[in-house]
């Protein structure tokens, strides 16, 4: 993937993008100020350098059944590159982690769990620990989301 330096032009449509990706191109053209081939050949320039990853759509969890967020901490004891492996093998096979990090302070990985309801996370925790060993972990359930965005700021972009 070639690095590349972005103008403002390339930052008003990966802004434009991530609010909807599903826009006509002769739309973005027109609000970025350019006629419709130099903004598609920007924004494959975009995907060829790895600036844009994926065109997705985002879907209400609360109507497909998976409105309650569950965040989970997780602590281990053991650090090594096997026991990372084994669980992040079982981390990618349990769909209903949708997110996966690895952490610095006192929590070891955080893991982000949407599920319907109470008795469907205990499905997905007791299918975490059945196949790995963990020291702690501690789940606090989203009481209300106050803001979820999916759009990154730009303002840092070069």
């Amino acid at each position: 993937m070639a690095k590349i330096k972005l103008d403002a032009i390339d930052r008003k449509i990966l802004e434009l993008l991530q609010l909807d990706a599903g826009r006509q191109i002769a739309e973005l053209a027109s609000e970025v100020g350019l006629s419709q081939t130099p903004c598609w050949r920007r924004i494959q320039r975009l995907k060829e350098a790895g600036v844009i990853t994926r065109n997705v759509m985002l879907v209400d969890p609360r109507k497909v059944n998976v409105g309650v967020t569950v965040f989970v901490a997780v602590r281990i004891s053991t650090h090594t590159q096997a026991w990372f492996d084994r669980f992040k093998a079982v981390v990618d096979v349990i769909p209903e982690i949708v997110e996966f990090y690895r952490m610095s302070g006192e929590i070891d990985y955080l893991l982000r769990v949407v599920v319907p309801d109470i008795a469907a996370y205990d499905k997905v925790y007791k299918r975490l620990i059945a196949d790995t060993e963990l020291f702690d972990v501690s789940s606090s359930f989203a009481m209300e989301e106050i803001k979820f965005t999916t759009a990154l700021p730009l303002s840092y972009a070069q």
